[in-house]
């Protein structure tokens, strides 16, 4: 894991300073002086070599200390941690969408196999996997927004409701707190970016597990559960699908990450406040250690969910729990 963090923070500290720009004179106004940015390129160390600002900047992280964000002139860490539940909320609801809309579709289409119902699911896996989660967000307002303005599509909660909340992870909070009507606002704000990012997902997961199940109705133990007289649907959910399910699991895990990556155009388009939006924002106003800090996350962020995936697998998998 080390490693891996280690890596992403060399990658992209010296990825970012290979960029035309400079971050200084962004954040001043235009009649700014020579002297005042290079008295703000010095406070910043920004006046130093790469090498002596990499191996500042690593010694600071080692120390829990990732910088001061040049465009909020805040501490960086505060402020990715703030904004990272918003993006996780996000994320674990797209996925609870997309296995539940993913694992419908491939019951349904096992169920009804070889019929015009399968034929329909296929097609339906490959619309959603031909049309990015982007482009879904962008037909997602149009339709819902728009036309038929049913959800909201800015922003994560409406400003007129009172926030008792004392964390940052709103949607936790508000059930602890039975406030269901925040609960009932944070979903409406959640459900178009999130289904946005679980339609590709949904189709992914469909299409695998469809698969798998095909497959495992043909083994033995699965024909001697019809032959005992339990039905289709019995032997569907009770005898194919726990063995058919462990590599959609492993699927689901690596796609996850992806999804947490995929928030950051999503999160834009809907105006959220997450921890995407605020990376873009780090970009345009070339914030190298705001960006700096959301990589490093990001990246402990996937290391620890494959971390995740893995023991789970392992756990799951028999085979590999009794090696």
């Amino acid at each position: 894991m080390s490693v891996t963090l280690i890596g992403a923070a060399v990658v992209v500290f010296f990825v970012i300073r290979v960029v035309p720009g400079n971050p200084i004179a962004m954040m001043l106004p235009p009649g700014a002086s020579e002297e005042d940015i290079a008295r703000l390129t010095a406070h910043y160390g920004l006046d130093k070599t790469i090498l002596e600002q990499f191996w500042i900047w690593l010694t600071g992280v080692f120390h829990g200390d990732f910088g001061t964000s040049i465009s909020l002139r805040q501490p960086v860490m505060p402020l990715v941690l703030g904004r990272l539940p918003a993006t996780l909320e996000l994320a674990i609801f797209a996925l609870v969408i997309a296995v539940v809309i993913g694992g419908a579709m491939a019951l349904t289409g096992v169920r009804h196999r070889e019929t015009r119902t399968e034929t329909a699911i296929d097609v339906a896996n490959g619309v959603g996997l031909s049309i990015p989660d982007f482009l879904w967000a962008l037909i997602l307002i149009v339709l819902f927004g728009v036309l038929m303005p049913v959800f909201h599509i800015s922003g994560r909660i409406s400003p007129s409701l009172d926030l008792p909340f004392v964390t940052q992870f709103y949607v936790f909070e508000s059930i602890v707190r039975l406030r269901f009507d925040l609960w009932w606002d944070l979903l409406k704000h959640m459900f178009m970016p999130a289904l946005a990012l679980a339609i590709p997902l949904a189709a992914i997961i469909s299409q695998l597990l469809k698969q798998s199940l095909k497959e495992t109705m043909h083994l033995d133990y699965v024909t001697l559960s019809r032959t005992k007289g339990y039905s289709e649907n019995h032997v569907i959910l009770s005898e194919a699908l726990p063995n058919a399910v462990l590599p959609t699991l492993t699927l689901i895990g690596v796609q996850f990450t992806f999804l947490i990556g995929g928030t950051v155009i999503i999160e834009r388009l809907f105006s959220y406040e997450g921890l995407g939006n605020m990376a873009i924002d780090a970009v345009i106003n070339r914030d190298l250690p705001l960006i700096q800090g959301i990589v490093i996350v990001f990246a402990l962020l996937f290391t620890i969910i494959n971390l995740v995936v893995d023991m789970t697998y392992a756990l799951l998998n028999p085979r590999l729990r009794h090696a």
